[in-house]
C-alpha cells in the first residue's frame, strides 16, 4: 500500500453508541476541561507563589506541564471522533499525535523518577539535600527529563514512518506504533527489538530505579521516629499513588495491544485504552493539591483572590 499523504488509517475501536455519543461527548469535554483547569491551576500556584519555589513543588508543576501536553494532543481530536460516523485519520496527523503521547507517557515516567531522586535525596540524606539538590541540579534533571524520551521516540516513529503498509485498520481509539507494525507488509524484526530495548530503558530502568529509592527510603524510616515517618509519608505518598496508578495505566495500554481486541468487550476496551490518556492527568493536580498541605493553602488563597475580583467588578 502506498505510503503517501492522501493514506489514511481507520480507527476500527469507536463504538457505536447511537445517541449516547452526545452525553460521551459532554462527560469527555467536562474531564478535558477539569485537567485544564486543575493543572493551569498548579502551574500558576507553583509559578506565583515564591515559597513554592522549591525542588518538589517545581518537579508537580513539570507533571502538570506534561499533563497539558499530553490532554491537547489528545483530547480535541478524540472529541470529534465522538461526534463523527467516520474515524479516518491522515498519515501525517496520525504519526504527530503517536509523538504527542508517546513522549507525554515518557515525560511522566522520567519526571516520576526524578521526583523519586528529590525524595531520596530529601529522605535518605537531608544535610546534604540543599547541596545536592541545587537549581543547576534541578534544570539539569529537568532538560533530560525532556530531551532524553523526545529522541527514543523520535527513533521509534522513524522506523515506523518507513514501514510499507497492507491495510489501514487500527484497533485503537488513537494511533500507536504496535499497531501500525502489524499492517506492515514486511518484517518488523528491527522495530521490535529498537522498540522492547527503548521500552526496557524508558519503563523498566525508571521502575526499578523508583522501586530502589523507596527501599531506602524505608529503611530510613523503620528507624526513625513516628513524627519523621509522618513527615515523609506525607511527601511520599501523593508520588506513590501517581507512579502506581501510572504504572497500572501503561500496562493496561500495553496489555491491550498485544491482545486480540475483537474477543473483548467493546466498552471494556475502549475504557482500557482511555485510561492511559485520562487518568494520569486528572490525579496528577487532584493528588498533590489535596495531599500537600502548602500547596492546598496556596490554592485556596489564589482561587479566592481570583473569586474576589471577579465579585468587585
Amino acid at each position: 500500500m502506498e505510503n503517501d499523504t492522501d493514506f489514511h488509517f481507520n480507527l476500527t475501536m469507536y463504538v457505536n453508541i447511537g445517541f449516547y455519543r452526545y452525553p460521551a461527548f459532554l462527560v469527555c469535554l467536562l474531564l478535558f476541561t477539569i485537567i485544564l483547569f486543575a493543572n493551569l491551576t498548579i502551574i500558576l500556584v507553583v509559578s506565583l507563589e515564591r515559597t513554592l519555589h522549591e525542588p518538589m513543588y517545581l518537579f508537580i508543576a513539570l507533571l502538570s506541564v506534561n499533563s497539558l501536553y499530553g490532554s491537547t494532543g489528545f483530547f480535541p481530536r478524540f472529541l470529534l471522533d465522538l461526534l463523527s460516523d467516520t474515524h479516518l485519520i491522515s498519515r501525517p496527523a496520525c504519526f504527530t499525535q503517536i509523538y504527542i503521547i508517546y513522549t507525554y507517557a515518557s515525560y511522566e515516567l522520567t519526571i516520576l523518577s526524578i521526583m523519586a531522586y528529590d525524595r531520596y535525596v530529601a529522605v535518605c540524606d537531608p544535610l546534604h539535600y540543599h547541596n545536592k539538590v541545587t537549581a543547576k541540579t534541578v534544570c539539569k534533571l529537568a532538560a533530560f527529563a525532556w530531551i532524553c524520551p523526545a529522541f527514543s521516540t523520535g527513533l521509534c516513529l522513524f522506523l515506523a514512518i518507513r514501514l510499507p503498509l497492507c491495510g489501514n485498520k487500527l484497533q485503537k481509539v488513537y494511533c500507536a506504533i504496535w499497531n501500525i507494525a502489524k499492517l506492515s507488509c514486511v518484517s518488523t524484526s528491527t522495530n521490535n527489538v529498537v522498540g522492547l530495548l527503548i521500552t526496557a530503558i524508558t519503563v523498566i530502568l525508571p521502575l526499578i530505579y523508583v522501586l530502589y529509592t523507596y527501599f531506602r527510603i524505608i529503611l530510613v524510616c523503620r528507624k526513625s521516629s513516628s513524627e519523621f515517618k509522618s513527615k515523609v509519608f506525607q511527601t511520599c505518598l501523593p508520588h506513590t499513588i501517581l507512579f502506581v496508578s501510572y504504572s497500572i495505566s501503561v500496562f493496561c495500554d500495553i496489555a491491550l495491544s498485544r491482545l486480540n481486541v475483537e474477543n473483548l468487550n467493546p466498552l471494556f476496551a475502549v475504557i482500557l485504552s482511555l485510561e492511559f490518556v485520562i487518568i494520569p492527568p486528572l490525579l496528577n493536580p487532584l493528588i498533590y493539591g489535596l495531599k500537600l498541605p502548602e500547596m492546598q493553602r496556596n490554592i485556596l488563597k489564589l482561587l479566592s483572590n481570583l473569586f474576589l475580583k471577579f465579585s468587585l467588578r
